[in-house]
């Protein structure tokens, strides 16, 4: 889809690179002719994956649990000293899981909020500050969800990733004379590992209920997110990619 080597000499952060959406634009980032840093809480998935991803091209990594920022920081500085640059983050670690909302509990508020929104911004400040602003370039792609409509039965990850689709934006006007874009793809129901934390049933109706009946596939984020990465005059954006879901269609019926 794009020309071979479009990324070659540009290095690369995916966090939550080991599995699913991550593991994808990782690969694609790699067969494109980046440099690569994965990051992901379970070290084990993460060597595995790596080992995979070698076959591409060169990929590093790095345990990371974005919401410790002394954790993030010590990656910045791991970057830095391996590779000197960051051309490219892809917030893409995150995690939730469905609930009505009178049954989540603070820790489960807590835990989802400081991953998807505290992690998020821990990630793109460190690497803005360490990388991108003293570069005076970079760009920064945060992978959220379909939130168009609400997210009735995940209302805290609805409102953290509301809260990352508008970090985006106010991020991307201050951040844009510096020559640092943010933008944010919103994949909808993605045929990936993802799926295996809700109940089978629940995902066996789940394409009746897209426009375009049938689920995403990870291929297809990931090249969302290689172009956004390469569109140099977009920032401040939000590129759902959900097959017309966030339009039409509900994933289950209301109580």
């Amino acid at each position: 889809m794009f020309q071979a080597g479009i990324f070659k000499g540009k290095t690369a952060l995916v966090t939550g690179g080991g599995s699913g959406i991550g593991y994808e634009i990782a690969r694609q980032l790699l067969q494109y002719g980046a440099e690569l840093y994965i990051s992901s809480r379970k070290p084990e998935r993460l060597e595995v994956a790596a080992e995979k991803l070698r076959e591409y091209g060169p990929c590093h990594t790095f345990p990371l649990d974005i919401r410790e920022v002394e954790q993030v920081e010590a990656l910045a500085a791991h970057i830095k000293a391996e590779s000197g640059e960051l051309h490219l983050l892809v917030n893409n670690a995150g995690g939730q899981f469905p609930s009505p909302a009178e049954d989540i509990s603070p820790k489960g508020w807590q835990a989802v909020i400081n991953t998807n929104l505290n992690g998020t911004w821990y990630m793109a400040q460190t690497m803005a500050k360490h990388f991108f602003l003293p570069q005076q370039s970079g760009c920064i792609i945060n992978i959220i969800v379909d939130h168009y409509r609400g997210m009735p039965g995940m209302a805290h990850t609805a409102a953290a990733r509301a809260g990352v689709d508008n970090l985006t934006k106010s991020l991307a006007v201050e951040w844009a004379n510096r020559k640092v874009r943010i933008n944010s793809v919103a994949p909808g129901i993605i045929q990936s590992s993802g799926l295996e934390h809700y109940p089978p049933e629940l995902v066996a109706q789940v394409a009746k209920t897209i426009p375009m009946k049938r689920l995403g596939t990870t291929a297809e984020v990931a090249e969302a997110v290689l172009f956004m990465a390469l569109s140099e005059y977009i920032t401040g954006e939000t590129l759902y990619i959900d097959g017309g879901s966030r339009l039409w269609g509900d994933v289950w019926e209301i109580a």
